[in-house]
């Protein structure tokens, strides 16, 4: 176990996977028409952040300082992530009291609705629920699937720690 995070293929299937859902994402906006808001523009990201994570863990996946600037990088995106879903999941079922922006609010150097529109401009309301499966919601889905990352990388933060078996001589 205590190889998995020095492996490549690791950090790959982390990055298709982040990947996949983005691809997901644009199939549900473009083919199905269904309209993100802005939570949804913002879980874009954060799944993006954890798709740059698996990208760095490729590089030089046996350099554990990259390893550990990868972890932070996931913590931070799934933490994110999963604040977002459950902002998202309470303003769709009227269980929280925030409301949601109808235009991004990313900082002056980061104009991602403006850079790339087609991705990140929300076009849609939180409120909505265009889409379920399995009596889920999008956002407790991602629900889900934040949380599926979380177990994920406490699994390769706890096998940093784990020595490697001994060898008979």
């Amino acid at each position: 176990m205590y190889l998995i995070p020095r492996l490549r293929l690791f950090w790959l299937a982390i990055l298709v996977s982040a990947l996949g859902l983005e691809a997901t994402a644009l199939f549900f906006q473009h083919v199905m028409k269904l309209d993100p808001c802005v939570l949804c523009v913002y879980e874009r990201l954060a799944v993006a952040g954890i798709a740059l994570t698996g990208l760095l863990g490729i590089v030089a996946p046996e350099q554990r300082v990259l390893r550990m600037f990868c972890y932070l990088l996931w913590a931070a995106s799934v933490i994110w992530g999963l604040t977002l879903a459950m902002k998202h999941v309470g303003i769709q079922f009227g269980t929280s009291d925030l409301n949601c922006e109808f235009f991004a609010n990313f900082p002056s150097w980061f104009k991602l609705d403006e850079w790339l529109p087609a991705i990140f401009n929300p076009t849609g309301y939180c409120s909505d629920i265009q889409w379920q499966f399995l009596g889920l919601t999008m956002p407790q889905w991602l629900l889900v699937v934040y949380s599926g990352y979380l177990l994920l990388l406490l699994i390769a933060v706890l096998a940093e720690f784990r020595s490697p078996p001994e060898r008979w001589n």
